[in-house]
């Protein structure tokens, strides 16, 4: 049970919240009484949390010697020895093969598997070469979070607004410049190679320059979704409540951590409380009010 346990870790389930990103443009289009189309989403969902693991493995397996050098990342399961490197591969083997499956379950979009598999193909390479290169790190960082949501619309069939494009764009930048200057302020040029490129400064003047842009962005998406909904009680009003909660976690990544967006998220109860609240309130007014 104890080594089910590590195999379950070194999936990283934690970060499957990333993957909330996918059920944005069905929420945002109004189908999420679609059974059919909510269906696709939650298929589309799994996949894409499986085939992540299946790239996190990849990394750890490459990073092996490095994290056992980190004082955080020693105690991530190859790291540590609780799960041999054999192991490893055999559970990413059937979580890509798995990933694949549920792709064909929802369709035959080639495009679906484009943005898919591009997903999976830039993680590798940024794993084998491409996070040592500057400013091409955090592209890749903020990728991710960007193809997820053009996932997520095309799998339902929607048109990604381009509100929301920009939006998630800027603010993936935002999350993943915090990282690399929370790294960079932990171990300097010490940590890994890429950090010997940047400096405190840099990393802090885009991380905000990126935050305005994100509130700005919003608040621009938010006057096209209440246009589209002709509703009394407008969007806009949620925009003070997405400045205090870029308020909170930039709190929260001038502290101690190393900055990576799901461990500040989880390790803080009122950003967890703030989000809810955000979600609950975005969702009443595009569905109940």
């Amino acid at each position: 049970m104890k080594n089910v346990k590590e195999y379950v870790k070194l999936m990283r389930p934690h970060h499957y919240i990333k993957n909330i990103l996918i059920f944005l443009p069905i929420i945002f289009s109004k189908n999420l009484r679609n059974t059919a189309l909510l269906k696709n989403a939650i298929i589309g969902t799994i996949a894409f949390c499986l085939m992540a693991s299946c790239v996190y493995i990849i990394n750890d397996i490459k990073d092996v010697e490095l994290d056992r050098k980190h004082e955080k990342k020693k105690n991530r399961p190859i790291a540590s020895g609780r799960v041999s490197i054999k192991g490893a591969v055999v559970l990413g083997v059937i979580l890509i093969a798995l990933s694949i499956a549920l792709n064909i379950c929802i369709g035959l979009n080639p495009v679906m598997y484009i943005i898919f598999y591009s997903y999976l193909i830039i993680n590798i390479m940024y794993s084998i070469k491409l996070k040592h290169i500057p400013i091409l790190d955090v592209v890749i960082l903020a990728a991710g979070f960007l193809l997820r949501v053009v996932y997520g619309a095309i799998i339902i069939g929607v048109e990604l607004s381009n509100w929301m494009y920009l939006t998630i764009l800027v603010f993936s930048f935002y999350m993943g410049l915090g990282k690399r200057r929370n790294e960079y302020k932990k171990m300097g040029s010490n940590g890994r190679n890429v950090l010997k490129y940047y400096n405190e400064s840099y990393l802090n003047n885009n991380m905000y320059m990126f935050m305005v842009l994100g509130i700005v962005f919003y608040s621009l998406w938010c006057i096209d979704v209440n246009n589209q909904l002709k509703k009394a009680f407008n969007a806009i009003w949620t925009v003070p409540l997405v400045i205090v909660i870029c308020m909170k976690y930039s709190l929260d990544i001038e502290g101690e951590s190393y900055g990576d967006p799901i461990d500040v998220l989880l390790g803080d109860k009122v950003l967890i409380c703030l989000s809810i609240l955000y979600a609950a309130v975005m969702f009443g007014i595009l569905y109940a009010i």
